[in-house]
């Protein structure tokens, strides 16, 4: 029995942090990257690194992309996703967020709005090592 009851402590350590979404993570296209940390009492998605297209894309809609969070109100479910806003820069929206941990490497975004009618997701990758200095190109895989 003891074996059990440790194997199911064990077990649910390893689910609350793979479900953890604190990190530094890539953009499907290389166009950004965003740090998700503690911020006060929920996480938040901060862009800390911005392709020179991804600049101009949001220009219209924010000044300095770099620092722009772009998840905020982040609450964790029982079944370890994350719901809470998405700020998209390109199109001046913030949407419903959901975001579940794929993998050690990988971050599934879902944004919806018009009351869940329109729905996109995207994988995000995790980003290990300094930001890319070059801004003109993609940030590589």
């Amino acid at each position: 029995m003891l074996v059990l009851a440790l194997f199911v402590a064990l077990a649910a350590q390893g689910a609350a942090q793979d479900s953890s979404l604190e990190g530094v993570w890539r953009s499907p296209g290389g166009n950004s990257i965003m740090k998700i940390e503690a911020c006060g009492a929920s996480p938040c998605g901060t862009v800390t690194w911005a392709s020179d297209k991804a600049k101009k894309d949001s220009a219209k809609t924010t000044s300095q992309l770099v620092g722009t969070q772009l998840l905020t109100a982040l609450q964790q479910d029982g079944k370890g996703r994350w719901h809470g806003k998405l700020f998209i820069p390109d199109r001046n929206m913030r949407v419903t967020a959901k975001l579940q941990r794929v993998s050690a490497q990988q971050l599934k975004v879902s944004g919806c709005a018009a009351g869940g009618m329109v729905c996109k997701a995207a994988v995000w990758t995790a980003w290990a090592g300094p930001l890319p200095t070059d801004t003109s190109v993609p940030a590589p895989k």
